[in-house]
């Protein structure tokens, strides 16, 4: 693809998702089956509006049945996946069965509706090495066995090393500090930015993403005089800032689920309770656990207690500083916990 982004003098190229990947194979496959001829390429819209055209691999057609492959363009980023082949078989059947992940659905619906179709789609979609790449991710460690994931927020990868994000992080908070901005909200990734703008209904700016890099995000708003943060993110990445870890990477260590666990004695748990909690491989299995026995306001209200005072330690006391912790599953979904000057802050932001 034609993108590109400016890393420290270098034009890096940007890249696509496997999820991507497995809606452009679908598209291509149920348009063979539309228009009985051979696609060499592709055209897809990603989630976040970028219209890419992606060249096609081995296709095939019969009167129902439609196959073919794309190959994972990761751009300038270091990804594992890059050059990976995502595989799609795609089936005309009778009645309409849902197909359940977005970009694939949105595609295969609009094509539907341009040839008048009103039947449903069975898609089967595969990696053909993705048993064996999954073993060089963090795919095990998360419970995610026999494959890689198919995965994409934005449907779009960013060129970025990790000095280079923290690099571009600092550039973005300075270039708001110079525009004549005092407060800033920091995402802590996509899901963040979504919830701040569809659950809250706040003004994404001024605002950066600040990934994993909670502590250059943090430290780079006090340096470059910013007056009010607030921080927005998945319990997945804050729960960390509960045992001071602000650098919320993987490499970095995990401590999600202990400090949870933590927590959940805190507030009452008991033996049996722990130890399904220890077990668990999620944060969403563990709220899962919480809400069933009755332990998650409690235990929330210990979490953001920790957070509080890791947060407190590090910026100084002039700075008013808060935070939103969310989930997006479960019968709990929405606000876990926010800091007691959350709403005040949010007004700064609201639509």
């Amino acid at each position: 693809m034609e993108g590109r982004r400016l890393v420290k003098q270098k034009l890096l190229r940007y890249g696509y998702t496997t999820g991507t990947c497995a809606a452009a194979a679908s598209k291509a496959a149920a348009t063979m089956l539309f228009e009985k001829e051979l696609m060499t390429s592709v055209s897809i819209t990603t989630p976040n509006g970028t219209d890419l055209v992606i060249d096609v691999l081995n296709p095939h057609f019969s009167e129902k049945t439609a196959s073919c492959s794309i190959e994972k363009d990761s751009g300038d980023d270091p990804d594992i996946t890059n050059g990976t082949i995502v595989s799609a078989d795609v089936t005309l059947i009778p009645d309409s069965d849902e197909v359940h992940r977005k970009m694939i659905r949105e595609s295969l619906i609009g094509l539907a509706k341009e040839n008048s179709y009103d039947g449903g789609f069975h898609v089967v979609i595969s990696v053909p090495d993705g048993e064996k790449l999954a073993k060089k991710t963090f795919n095990p460690d998360l419970g995610i066995v026999g494959g890689i994931s198919i995965l994409g927020t934005t449907g779009i990868v960013e060129p970025m090393s990790s000095k280079a994000l923290a690099d571009s992080i600092k550039v973005e908070i300075s270039v708001l500090s110079a525009e004549g901005n005092d407060s800033i909200l920091i995402y802590l990734g996509n899901f963040g930015r979504k919830f701040a703008t569809e659950e809250l209904d706040l003004n994404p700016n001024p605002g950066i993403m600040c990934s994993n890099f909670v502590d250059v995000a943090l430290d780079s708003s006090v340096e470059f005089g910013f007056k009010r943060i607030l921080l927005i993110g998945h319990i997945g990445k804050l729960v960390k800032l509960g045992i001071g870890m602000f650098n919320t990477h993987s490499h970095n260590g995990d401590g999600r689920i202990e400090t949870l666990l933590s927590c959940a004695l805190e507030a009452g748990a008991d033996l049996e309770t722990l130890t399904e909690i220890q077990n668990c491989i999620t944060t969403n299995a563990v709220l899962d656990i919480l809400w069933d026995k009755d332990l998650l306001h409690e235990t929330m209200k210990i979490l953001k207690g920790r957070v509080e005072y890791n947060i407190s330690k590090r910026i100084p006391s002039e700075i008013e500083i808060g935070f939103i912790c969310f989930a997006n599953t479960g019968e709990y979904s929405g606000v876990l916990f926010e800091s007691e000057n959350a709403s005040n802050l949010k007004s700064f932001w609201k639509n």
